[in-house]
């Protein structure tokens, strides 16, 4: 989503490029491009003023170390402000209670039943007992949605199909969740205009009658400027505790989303991208500056390597490594994992550099789907054994995958230089080394 502002960012800091000081002019001229990038990606023109008059109030204020070149100070001082107007720090989440009740709310379309499949599948990884509650009781299919996506994470949907009113259904899920041990329940209310008095009404009067551990207002980030009208209307009736941005994986500006936490004053909590269960974070300021700015966020990559990644598996999958044994099918094993952490471009994205690399690739889960094909065209033998592939078994695969024996050949060719690159790593002790700061950081 970030793609357009990331870029005009990037072109704006190249004013300085080559520059040895900061002066009054260069940085004028600079600022007022960053000015114009938060702009066209439709950051709260009130919003981007102020952030910018603070750029270059800071830029201007401070003394430029010898080593420290101006274009990269500067960068400093845009992730910070955009680090500030996103609200700093993480939001804590408070799931205390007994049971804890989370009231999701929101317009019409904005994902709200999807969010709550994702927010209850993330409790249940961490060992929370969850309820999801049904109480849309105007849209025909939104019950059906939330029981499909119960299904999907494997958590209970507590619903009453033909009761009509939502306050009555959510005090039945909860006296249900205490009968049956439940720690949290998500309660999924219908969309709503802040036009519509009657329902603003409902929704006022669920959050008074339940006095929820926490009220969240979910916000299609696509909706530009309306969204952050809509979450100041929403929070003047509700005064809910935080934000939730969805469809952040689509394809534009954005920068309304990120106003939010400024104009609204609450914390931006979770994001969401793409429809998978999976496709949920908390979110953290400072990592989204960084990959807004093109720095990466490698410590979000790591955590989804650890959320994802089996632990026993990887110990065997070290050993063999080590033993340089690594064979086709430990390499189809590691594209399965890979897969199960999200969406490629955006993992990608969060390698420092790769974003900017990345710039009008088209990269998605499809990408691997060749390198798959021909991976499960090879017998057991062939996988387990690559040497044992020949010219006439290599033509048998390629023909067996769909794939041309051109391909066959350059992954066998890469594939090859990987076990090279182990087997030269073990030998300098460097594999070892490596394994050993691996098993350190997963402690």
């Amino acid at each position: 989503m970030f793609d357009n502002l990331s870029g005009k960012l990037d072109q704006a800091f190249k004013t300085l490029k080559g520059q040895g000081t900061i002066t009054e002019i260069n940085v004028a001229a600079t600022v007022k491009e960053i000015r114009r990038a938060l702009i066209s990606a439709d950051v709260n023109f009130k919003v981007a003023k102020d952030v910018t008059d603070r750029i270059k109030e800071q830029a201007l204020g401070r003394d430029v170390l010898i080593s420290v070149k101006p274009g990269q100070l500067l960068v400093k001082i845009v992730n910070e402000e955009l680090t500030k107007m996103m609200g700093g720090e993480k939001a804590d989440f408070n799931t205390k209670g007994d049971p804890a009740v989370i009231l999701i709310s929101g317009l019409q379309g904005s994902g709200k039943t999807t969010f709550s499949g994702k927010l209850a599948n993330m409790l249940k990884k961490q060992g929370r007992q969850v309820l999801l509650t049904a109480c849309d009781i105007y849209r025909p299919a939104a019950i059906d949605q939330l029981k499909v996506l119960g299904e999907q994470v494997g958590v209970e949907v507590y619903a009453e199909p033909e009761n009509k009113n939502a306050l009555e259904i959510a005090n039945n899920a909860i006296k249900h969740a205490k009968a049956t041990g439940k720690k949290i329940v998500i309660v999924d209310t219908a969309g709503r205009l802040a036009v519509d008095e009657q329902m603003m009404n409902e929704i006022e009067e669920l959050k008074r009658a339940l006095n929820p551990t926490e009220t969240l207002f979910v916000v299609d980030s696509m909706t530009g400027q309306d969204a952050v009208n809509t979450a100041k209307t929403f929070n003047e009736r509700l005064d809910f505790d935080g934000v939730v941005l969805t469809k952040l994986d689509g394809d534009t500006r954005g920068g309304a989303a990120l106003s939010i936490r400024t104009v609204v004053e609450k914390p931006i909590k979770f994001m969401s991208t793409g429809e998978k269960m999976d496709a949920i974070d908390l979110f953290y300021p400072d990592r989204m500056a960084s990959r807004i700015l093109g720095m990466g966020d490698v410590v979000s990559l790591v955590e989804k390597a650890q959320e994802n990644f089996d632990e026993e598996e990887t110990r065997k999958l070290n050993k063999k490594i080590r033993q340089n044994k690594f064979d086709f099918e430990d390499f189809l094993s590691q594209l399965e994992q890979i897969k199960k952490m999200g969406n490629i471009k955006d993992l990608l994205g969060m390698i420092p550099g790769m974003g900017k690399a990345m710039k009008g690739l088209d990269i998605d889960d499809d990408s691997f789907k060749p390198i798959e094909a021909i991976i499960k065209s090879m017998t057991k033998a062939e996988r387990a054994n690559p040497d044992l592939i020949d010219g006439s078994r290599k033509k048998r695969i390629a023909s067996g995958s769909g794939r041309t024996i051109q391909e066959v050949n350059n992954l066998m060719k890469q594939f090859g230089d990987m076990r090279k690159m182990m087997k030269t790593m073990n030998k300098m002790g460097g594999g070892k080394r490596a394994l050993a700061n691996l098993g350190g950081m997963r402690r």
